[in-house]
C-alpha cells in the first residue's frame, strides 16, 4: 500500500510539474532544452545555461549529493585534470574517463554504469599529445537513431550506438575514422596531434578540432597544422577542410612571411567549438603557431592564428574572421568556447557571439557579419628586440566590454600589505622588465633583467573554463585569475631546436617552461602558480580569483565578486602577521554554469595551486543579480570540470567532475531530498 501511495504521489508530482518545466523552458532564447545537456556547453551555442529551476534560492540550502561516479578503475591519470563535462540525454549521462577516454554511459538518477568502450589503439593511444578530455558530442535524426562520438588519445574519430555503445558499422571503417589523414604534410608522427575537446555537430556535420603539443620549447619549428574539418554524421566522410595555415592562392597566405606557411603547424582549436544551429555556422577559436614565445621563424601577423573564425558547417566555408593578437609571442590563445546569445544593443536585437579570453578581454561581435558591437581598437604596443624577432606595432584593444581583470604590470600592482612586504615587492620587482599588456617577452637577463613579467600570464586571465552566459538577460559571466607570470627566452641549442630562440625555463617558483602537463611527482614540489612575491605570496594585489558579471546589452559591468576567500597559506604566512585579507580569491578559475534563478560555481583546481591549498572544495550557489553568496555545500574534492544540470526521473540533478592530488577523478550528483 505504501509503495502504491509513493508511486500515485510521484506521478501526480510529475504531471503538476510539467506544464510549469515546459513553460519555463519556452522562455529560454537559447539554453538546455527538455530538461537534457546534449551539448558540452549545454547547447550548441556553449551558453551553458539551463532554464531548470526545481534547485533554486529558496531551497538550494537542502542541495545533498546523491551519488558519486568514480574513474579509480579507468586508468591512472592526474586525478586533479579531469576536465570532463557529461552530456545529459533523456535521464543518461555520457562522458569520457581514464588515460584510455573510455566513453561510459551512466544512469544518471543512479549512477550506475550502463556500458563502457574503449578503442584499442596499442601503442598509438599511449603517445598523445594533450592526456586531457573534455568529453563527448551527441547526435540524433530526431527518431531512432542517435549516437555518441567520441576522439580517441590516438586522434581517432569513433561513432558508438548511444544506447549499447558499440560502434556504427557504416561509419568510417568499422565505427572508426582516423583522423590524423589528410593534414598536408607527409608523414603524421604519434602523438604530435590529438584532442582535448569534443566534436560538435551541426546540421548533421561534425566538426573536428585539435590540439598540438606545448610549444614551450619546441624542438623543431616544423610541426603538423591543426586544420579545422567536417565530417557526414552518418557516414564519417571528410566532406571539408579548412586551412588554419593558409595555403598558396588562399586568404590569408600573404601574412606568413618567408614561405612560412609551408612548414609552421600548430594553430589548431583545442577549446570546445560552437555552433548555430539555425545559421548553420561554426565558431572556430583558433591557437596560436609553432613556438609559443617567438615567432621569428614565421614573419607576419600569421592569419588565422589567434582568430575567431565562422564557417559555414556544410562547406566550410569561411564567413568571417577576427584576430584578437597579430603574430603572439605572448601564448595568447583563444582558449575558450565563443558563447552565442541575443542581445538588445542599441535599440536593436542582434545575434551576437561572445569570447573572453587569457588577456581578460570580452570580444563581442555580430555572430552573422562580424562586425564588433563596440569599436575594437589598434593601437601601438611595446616591440620585442629579441634577435631576429618582428612583433606587430600594433593590436586590437576593445574598447567596452572593459577588460575583467587587471592587464600589465607596474609598482602599484604589487602588494604592500606592510612595509616590510612592499619593500621586498619592489626588489623582487626591480629584477625584472614591468610594463603594459601586450609588452613582450625579453632574451633572460638582457639588460640586467631576468624576464618580463607578464599580467594576466600566459594561461590566463580566463582559460577553457570560460564563461557562462544568460540568454534571457544578456548577462555574461567569467572568471579569472590575476596570475603574474616571468616570461624569457634563451637562444636555442642547435643540436635540439632549430627554433633560434625558445622559453628559458623561467617560469613561476623556477618550473620548467616544457614541465609535461601530466608530471604529478613534479606538480609536489612547485609551489603555487604566480606566487613569486615576498616569501612566497602573491607578487600583486588581490583579489587573486574573480567572477565578473558583464551585462552583453550595454557592454558595461555589473558586479565583481572574489572567488572565495583568502586562501590559508596566504593567511596563516609569517610575514602577514597582523594583517586581515578577507576575501582575496582563490587563485584558480571558477568554473560557471547558470540556470533560471542562480549562478553556481566553485572554487576550481589547479595544477600548481592545489598543491599548497591554493585550490578548494567550495561549491557555490550565487545569485546572478547580485552576486550574493547564497549557500555553499563542500565537495570531497575540487571541482575539475564544469558543472551541468538535467533532469532524471522528475529531478533536477547538478552533476560535477572532481578530483585532487591523492584523491581520484569522480563525478559528484548533488540533487534536493
Amino acid at each position: 500500500m505504501k509503495l502504491f501511495r509513493h508511486k500515485l504521489t510521484r506521478k501526480v508530482y510529475l504531471w503538476l510539474a510539467a506544464p510549469l518545466l515546459t513553460l519555463a523552458l519556452l522562455h529560454a532564447q537559447q539554453g538546455a532544452k527538455d530538461g537534457d545537456w546534449r551539448f558540452y556547453g549545454a547547447d550548441s551555442g556553449t551558453t551553458k545555461y539551463s532554464a531548470l529551476d526545481q534547485i533554486n534560492a529558496s531551497n538550494v540550502k537542502d542541495l545533498k549529493i546523491a551519488w558519486q561516479w568514480n574513474a579509480r578503475n579507468f586508468g591512472k591519470r592526474p586525478d586533479f585534470n579531469w576536465e570532463v563535462t557529461p552530456l545529459a540525454v533523456k535521464g543518461t549521462l555520457y562522458f569520457t574517463a581514464g588515460i584510455r577516454r573510455d566513453a561510459i554511459a551512466v544512469d544518471g538518477a543512479t549512477g550506475e554504469t550502463l556500458w563502457m568502450y574503449r578503442l584499442d589503439e596499442g601503442a598509438r593511444g599511449t603517445v598523445v599529445a594533450r592526456q586531457m578530455n573534455r568529453g563527448l558530442a551527441y547526435w540524433s535524426d530526431g527518431k531512432a537513431d542517435e549516437r555518441i562520438i567520441m576522439i580517441s588519445p590516438g586522434y581517432q574519430m569513433v561513432s558508438l550506438n548511444a544506447k549499447t555503445g558499440t560502434p556504427i558499422p557504416g561509419f568510417g571503417g568499422n565505427g572508426v575514422v582516423d583522423l590524423t589523414v589528410g593534414l598536408d604534410r607527409a608523414v603524421v608522427k604519434p602523438g604530435t596531434i590529438g584532442s582535448s575537446s569534443p566534436a560538435i555537430v551541426i546540421r548533421d556535420t561534425i566538426v573536428v578540432g585539435a590540439a598540438l603539443l606545448a610549444g614551450n620549447s619546441p624542438a623543431t619549428q616544423e610541426n603538423v597544422p591543426g586544420y579545422i574539418r567536417g565530417y557526414d554524421v552518418r557516414t564519417g566522410k571528410l566532406i571539408w577542410t579548412f586551412h588554419t595555415v593558409p595555403q598558396a592562392g588562399e586568404f590569408g597566405n600573404d601574412t606568413w612571411a618567408n614561405d612560412s606557411w609551408k612548414f609552421t603547424g600548430n594553430t589548431g582549436a583545442w577549446p570546445p567549438l560552437t555552433g548555430d544551429e539555425e545559421l548553420g555556422y561554426v565558431y572556430i577559436p583558433v591557437e596560436m603557431p609553432t613556438g609559443d614565445y617567438y615567432g621569428g621563424t614565421h614573419p607576419g601577423n600569421n592569419l588565422f592564428s589567434d582568430s575567431l573564425v565562422c564557417l559555414d558547417a556544410k562547406t566550410g566555408k569561411r564567413i568571417w574572421h577576427y584576430q584578437t593578437v597579430h603574430h603572439d609571442v605572448w601564448d595568447m590563445d583563444i582558449t575558450a568556447a565563443p558563447m552565442l546569445l541575443d542581445v538588445n544593443h542599441e535599440g536593436r536585437r542582434v545575434k551576437a557571439v561572445a569570447v573572453v579570453s587569457k588577456q581578460a578581454f570580452t570580444y563581442v561581435f555580430d555572430r552573422v557579419t562580424g562586425k564588433p558591437l563596440w569599436p575594437i581598437e589598434e593601437r601601438p604596443v611595446p616591440q620585442s628586440d629579441v634577435p631576429g624577432e618582428q612583433t606587430s606595432p600594433t593590436q586590437p584593444f576593445p574598447t567596452k566590454p572593459a577588460a575583467y581583470d587587471r592587464q600589465g604590470v607596474s609598482e602599484a600592482d604589487l602588494i604592500d600589505f606592510t612595509p616590510e612586504i612592499k619593500a621586498q615587492a619592489l626588489k623582487i620587482a626591480s629584477e625584472y622588465k614591468l610594463g603594459p599588456l601586450f609588452t613582450p617577452p625579453i632574451v633572460a637577463d638582457a639588460g640586467g633583467k631576468k624576464a618580463t613579467l607578464l599580467l594576466p600570464s600566459h594561461v590566463g586571465g580566463s582559460n577553457w573554463q570560460g564563461g557562462a552566459v544568460d540568454p534571457e538577460t544578456g548577462m555574461l559571466y567569467v572568471s579569472s585569475v590575476t596570475n603574474i607570470d616571468p616570461l624569457a627566452l634563451m637562444k636555442a641549442d642547435p643540436k635540439r631546436s632549430d627554433m633560434g630562440y625558445v622559453g628559458s625555463g623561467r617560469g613561476p617558483g623556477g618550473r620548467p617552461l616544457g614541465l609535461p602537463l601530466g608530471d604529478t611527482e613534479a606538480m609536489v614540489r612547485l609551489p603555487p602558480q604566480g606566487n613569486m612575491g615576498p616569501g612566497g605570496l602573491p607578487l600583486v594585489k588581490p583579489p587573486w580569483g574573480r567572477i565578473v558579471a558583464i551585462d552583453l546589452n550595454t557592454g558595461d559591468h555589473a558586479w565583481m565578486i572574489p572567488n572565495g576567500p583568502t586562501p590559508s597559506y596566504i593567511k596563516n604566512h609569517p610575514l602577514m602577521k597582523g594583517v586581515n585579507v578577507e576575501n582575496g580569491g582563490i587563485p584558480s578559475r571558477a568554473p560557471l554554469m547558470v540556470t533560471k534563478t542562480l549562478l553556481f560555481s566553485a572554487d576550481g583546481a589547479n595544477l600548481f595551486n592545489s598543491v599548497a591549498g591554493g585550490g578548494g572544495k567550495t561549491f557555490r550557489a550565487i545569485d546572478k543579480k547580485t552576486g550574493k553568496v547564497i549557500y555553499e555545500i563542500q565537495l570531497p574534492a575540487s571541482a575539475t570540470g564544469i558543472p551541468m544540470t538535467y533532469l532524471a526521473d522528475g529531478r533536477q540533478f547538478i552533476v560535477v567532475a572532481i578530483g585532487d592530488l591523492g584523491y581520484p577523478a569522480e563525478l559528484v550528483a548533488m540533487v534536493l531530498p
